[in-house]
């Protein structure tokens, strides 16, 4: 066989093998397994990733706050480093009635990916999507079902523990009501200081449905917030040891209202 033969032969093979991608400098992920992980307040219906080839993965499927590890859908194979995420979500508390339609909101947001080493093979190589509050949504490859950052069911847990009557005044028939409501503030919490680690998030909801509302406009407690911005679980700790007679203070409300600057991340 002649050299070029040779040459043009291989290089077929090569294409064969490696698909369009042979030559090309975008990276491609193929034989995914797409997992949402919800940090919104409401609940996830579904999402659908686009790349810029029109290549397309989809999830969802009704998941509530603070859900999704563990659901899986497959398989898919997508390209390239930028990415639109068209999704919608649903706020089960606004609908008037059991059998009034469901209002979706829909949302787009457009992600960007460095080229990633992806490890793992069918079944374990995954793309997790996570959904913050704020709509920005990170892409994360990862070969297990777990990895949630937010853990909207463990603050409930803990806070209906502890208060029951007041966490849950709905009893058992209003516990997902309930449930939302705690949702809705500890996803307020990340919005404005990014808080993630369940101790930090216990305490903001705490102090947000029970205390007072406008507890982090307190002097003292602004100052926590700055001290403690990066350091999870250190924002909870310096709440609990606030002296007795500043925790009257702020839940009588007799204090000088700071205004507090949202963290930017």
């Amino acid at each position: 066989m002649k050299k070029t033969g040779l040459v043009s032969l291989c290089l077929a093979l090569l294409v064969s093998l490696a698909g369009c991608d042979a030559f090309s400098s975008e990276p491609t992920y193929k034989g995914l397994s797409v997992e949402g992980f919800n940090y919104t307040p409401y609940n996830l219906s579904r999402f659908v990733v686009t790349d810029k080839y029109g290549n397309r993965a989809s999830g969802g499927g009704d998941l509530p706050p603070g859900s999704g590890e563990g659901r899986l859908s497959c398989c898919y194979s997508l390209k390239g480093t930028e990415f639109t995420v068209d999704w919608r979500v649903y706020d089960v508390d606004e609908g008037e009635s059991v059998y009034a339609p469901i209002k979706y909101i829909e949302k787009r947001t457009e992600v960007h990916v460095p080229p990633t080493e992806v490890k793992g093979g069918p079944g374990t190589r995954i793309l997790g999507l996570h959904f913050y509050p704020d709509d920005h949504i990170e892409f994360e490859f990862r070969t297990d079902l777990r990895g949630s950052r937010i853990d909207f069911s463990e603050v409930n847990y803990r806070l209906k523990k502890k208060y029951p009557s007041q966490i849950n005044p709905g009893g058992e028939e209003g516990r997902w009501t309930d449930f939302r409501r705690v949702a809705k503030i500890a996803a307020e919490g990340w919005v404005k200081y990014h808080l993630e680690n369940s101790d930090d998030l216990e305490q903001y909801v705490y102090y947000t449905l029970l205390v007072n509302k406008d507890f982090d406009q307190h002097p003292l407690v602004k100052k926590i917030i700055s001290s403690t911005r990066g350091k999870p679980g250190e924002f909870a700790r310096e709440l609990k040891a606030l002296p007795e007679a500043t925790r009257s203070e702020i839940k009588a409300g007799k204090f000088e209202h700071v205004k507090t600057e949202a963290s930017n991340g």
